[in-house]
């Protein structure tokens, strides 16, 4: 079947050539090979029907469509040096620009020169790649639907001549991969084209070529995330008076937030509303949600479990060595609310193995510890039999650590056995009224933990005063111990020895999985996540009834320790044989905060104040070993 073309522009419109496709392509084979005889007239004329792009005429469509296919054809007589200005013209088309037609042209063009020779191969990759994103001018359009429909239509064509070249070319994959990483738009692009760009990376990782390139892509894509992360400076989130130890914690209710003028003396605020207008931390966002949505694909197809693998990897190359991320970990912590049975105990148990393993680096085993508690705390897809298992761990380690070292206390020296009990400490402020309701819990899991806190090494009092405090005002409305030495600390949230064991990465202050407070990525990870305002500890009850407004957490919050009523029959089965049931927070959460101990107020006369919250956030260092 022939084709129908104009002869030239000044022909009658009713009076047309038909040529078939063979003379089509003999045509361009003769304009190709008449650069040799110095004849460039031909071929002048063919890079020129190339530079057409925008608001194409009819028949201006139809010649570069033809001349395209055309082109596909006659591959074998292009030659890169000789046919360097149309070859430059053809890498520099934009599917974007044109419609379906002439992108299916293009497409089969650069498939036929990425298999015809090894010499286009990268140029040809690199073109594909480059429609990863759409011109500048195309990146409003998008927010319509024919900009959607477009998008919808260069991409799935970009990735079908991937698999192509795949086919025909073995090590295609290898470089795609370089060529993929190397393009990533920086932070200086508009945040619609890293979105785009990092979409298409995603959809490599799942896609038919996802065998050979997918676990590569998400470690690219979760390397760019913490390097967006790190780019959010603390003093974007934190605003505090650095005089005072005494600050304002978890703010659940974001939203809800009144501005105010200036903050109390010595309150320590904690906002999303700091990070307003913050571009990136805008785009990190977006990205996360980008990520989250890609992860819950991979669970619906079953792929969860594999991902997980690549998660785990990257987590311990990339975000485990960044002290000072901020976000990127909840990637892994959505992972595991997907699949707690697997993912969920996988990474708790890795934690923990990299924490008692003395073969790992102490800042290692400090981070890890450090993971492995704001996870057990946080987390509310895990089972309560589940965390005191990995408590017991923890508990045995360091127990038998007390027995192995008669000494003194020393920061310096113990820094991993003061992080674990740090870890221990921390999570039993949150889960302690659980297990207090388990006899055999108390006896197997809490009594062991007075032995190591009355050791000489004295872990009380190296570690965080605001964690030790909230924990010992537990273990005191519990009965759980008595503690012969008082220990005063006037609201402070750390101390010398704590930030001489936390080192100067300062991991004693680092607990990863505070409230997130990426207002999209917060609306994924709240439903499984525990905020302490859910949290009822152990004196709640004894001052209660103080509350001048006659209101208690009971009346808006359910109490954690009913998450199983049979709590005590389970633990000693199996996660798969456990029947527990975490019931869903929806009611409406109060903000919590650490209010200050009025110490002078107290002593002139003042009103008592209720005993302070829980630091569910610990602010970076301020002090100068830190800087």
């Amino acid at each position: 079947m022939g084709l129908e073309l104009p002869k030239n522009p000044d022909m009658d419109q009713d009076n047309v050539v038909n040529f078939t496709d063979s003379e089509i392509v003999s045509h361009v084979k003769d304009a190709l090979t008449s650069l040799l005889s110095g004849d460039s007239n031909s071929y002048n004329q063919l890079v020129g029907v190339m530079h057409h792009s925008k608001q194409l005429a009819p028949d201006e469509v139809a010649l570069l469509e033809t001349t395209l296919k055309a082109l596909a054809g006659a591959v074998s007589c292009i030659d890169i040096t000789l046919h360097d200005s149309l070859l430059s013209a053809i890498f520099s088309m934009s599917l974007w620009n044109y419609g379906p037609h002439v992108a299916d042209a293009l497409v089969e063009l650069i498939v036929s020169l990425a298999i015809s020779n090894g010499k286009y191969l990268d140029l040809c990759l690199g073109m594909l790649v480059s429609n990863f994103t759409p011109p500048p001018y195309f990146l409003d359009k998008l927010k319509l639907p024919r900009g959607l429909e477009r998008k919808g239509q260069v991409l799935s064509r970009v990735h079908a001549a991937f698999k192509k070249i795949a086919d025909y070319v073995p090590l295609a994959p290898l470089r795609l991969l370089t060529m993929v990483q190397q393009g990533m738009p920086t932070v200086y692009h508009k945040d619609r084209a890293i979105l785009i760009y990092v979409e298409n990376m995603l959809t490599l990782e799942s896609g038919e070529i996802g065998e050979l390139v997918g676990s590569t892509m998400l470690m690219a894509v979760v390397d760019r995330l913490i390097e967006l992360d790190l780019e959010i400076g603390w003093d974007a989130i934190l605003q505090d008076d650095f005089s005072k130890g005494i600050f304002e914690m978890e703010l659940e209710d974001l939203e809800d937030i009144v501005d105010s003028a200036e903050p109390d003396i010595g309150e320590f605020r904690l906002s999303r509303k700091s990070l307003a207008g913050n571009s990136i931390a805008e785009l990190l966002d977006n990205l996360l949600v980008l990520t989250f949505e890609h992860l819950e694909s991979c669970e619906r197809a079953g792929r969860l479990a594999k991902v997980f693998e690549t998660l785990l990897r990257s987590f311990l190359l990339t975000v485990m060595t960044a002290y000072k991320s901020k976000f990127t970990q909840f990637v892994v912590f959505y992972a595991c609310s997907l699949d707690p049975e697997n993912c969920g105990m996988r990474f708790a148990i890795m934690l923990a193995d990299l924490f008692v393993q003395d073969s790992h680096p102490q800042s290692t085993r400090m981070s890890s510890v450090a993971y492995l508690a704001s996870y057990l705390s946080r987390a509310k897809f895990l089972s309560a039999s589940f965390i005191s298992s990995m408590l017991k761990r923890l508990v045995d380690w360091c127990l038998e650590y007390c027995n192995t070292h008669d000494v003194d206390i020393n920061p310096n020296a113990h820094r991993v056995f003061y992080s674990g009990c740090q870890a221990i400490m921390y999570v039993l402020c949150f889960r302690m009224k659980v297990f207090m309701d388990v006899p055999r819990l108390k006896s197997q899991l809490l009594m062991p933990l007075e032995q190591i806190l009355k050791h000489k090494l004295n872990p009380l009092k190296v570690c965080l005063p605001s964690v030790v405090e909230e924990f010992l005002r537990q273990a005191k409305a519990a009965s759980l111990f008595t503690v012969s030495k008082t220990f005063i600390f006037d609201g402070l949230l750390e101390s010398e020895l704590s930030r001489a064991f936390g080192g100067l990465e300062r991991l004693d202050t680092f607990f990863p999985f505070d409230p997130c407070l990426l207002k999209r990525c917060d609306s994924f990870i709240r439903p499984m996540f525990v905020f302490w305002s859910m949290v009822k500890p152990t004196y709640e009850d004894a001052y209660d009834d103080e509350n001048d407004d006659g209101s208690s957490d009971d009346d808006s919050i359910q109490d954690f320790a009913n998450e199983n009523e049979d709590i005590m029959n389970d633990v000693g089965k199996s996660f798969d044989e456990q029947q527990l049931d975490l019931d869903e927070f929806d009611c409406a959460l109060k903000k919590m905060s650490i209010t200050p101990k009025n110490s002078f107020g107290y002593k002139f006369g003042g009103r008592f104040q209720e005993p302070t919250r829980m630091p569910s956030r610990i602010r970076p260092s301020t002090s100068p070993e830190s800087l």
